[in-house]
């Protein structure tokens, strides 16, 4: 029989081995601190994410310009940041008991999106999207184009599986697949896509790239270089948004970055957001 001295011995030793074996939490910093590594992680749940340190940004109501959220939402967002000196890859999560990723008149989807200055300068935009003659680059992605992305189809049949369609007159049997009179039919009963907006109809990537001068300033950026991935965790959302290196950001520089997040059951959209003003981002300098 072991000696209760043996035994306590033992259990002490014991969890000595497990408190070794655990890693400790990653650092929480004041600032945006961007690791430097070899390659990117191409998903939010990937394990190079797990040692590096976290910014915990508080948001706040954009009550400035119309139409304004007056009423708090989301507290905060968590953000990682990696670089390998030509992208740089950002990891968002929030909390958010309601997954919103469905498309659809009234309806409001998850998002989140990543705001630098075009310029590292002394003199930044305002942080609300920036101003007259000092633009913001802009990383917008939704949860209704991630489940694009995913795989669900774009079809009144795809999104209402209990749905009957009568008609469409642009898969009338007498009209062959592809052919001019054909694409011309689904043009005029799909302006949107006919026009090229490109926020309509399915989407190879979930996220946008704009540029702003100010609210009600965002046009689409071209070319569009950004990229992303988003995934539902067991209490809100983990997304990594990919995009260049913002220009003069590089090992030991500094500059600003700022985050928005939209809780589509809040009906949050457009201008309705919580919001973060600007905060310090720095890579840290080559080992």
């Amino acid at each position: 029989m072991r000696s209760p001295l043996r035994t306590a011995l033992l259990l002490i030793l014991a969890a000595l081995v497990l408190a070794a074996c655990q890693k400790a939490p990653p650092t929480s910093t004041a600032e945006v601190v961007v690791v430097n590594r070899a390659s990117l992680p191409s998903d939010p749940t990937a394990t190079a994410w797990a040692d590096v340190p976290v910014h915990i940004a508080p948001l706040l109501l954009q009550d400035m310009v119309e139409p304004r959220l007056l009423t708090p939402s989301t507290a905060e967002v968590r953000v990682r940041a990696i670089t390998d000196g030509i992208r740089l890859a950002l990891r968002l999560e929030w909390t958010d008991s309601t997954k919103d990723d469905f498309p659809g008149p009234a309806l409001f989807s998850d998002a989140c999106a990543v705001q630098f200055p075009t310029k590292v300068a002394a003199e930044i935009p305002a942080p609300q999207m920036g101003e007259k003659g000092k633009p913001v680059e802009i990383t917008f992605w939704r949860a209704s184009w991630q489940a694009t992305v995913d795989g669900r189809g774009d079809t009144i049949k795809d999104l209402y599986p209990n749905a009957a369609v009568d008609h469409y007159p642009f898969l009338a049997p007498s009209l062959e697949n592809g052919s001019p009179p054909q694409r011309e039919m689904e043009a005029r009963y799909s302006p949107a896509r006919a026009l090229g907006n490109r926020m309509s109809g399915p989407r190879e990537r979930p996220v946008e790239d704009l540029i702003a001068e100010g609210p009600g300033t965002v046009t689409s950026a071209r070319p569009a270089g950004s990229d992303g991935r988003g995934r539902r965790t067991k209490d809100g959302w983990s997304v990594l948004i990919s995009r260049p290196l913002p220009d003069g950001l590089a090992p030991g520089k500094r500059s600003q970055v700022a985050f928005g997040v939209w809780e589509g059951s809040q009906r949050e959209g457009g201008s309705r957001k919580m919001r973060t003003g600007w905060i310090p981002i720095v890579v840290e300098a080559k080992k």
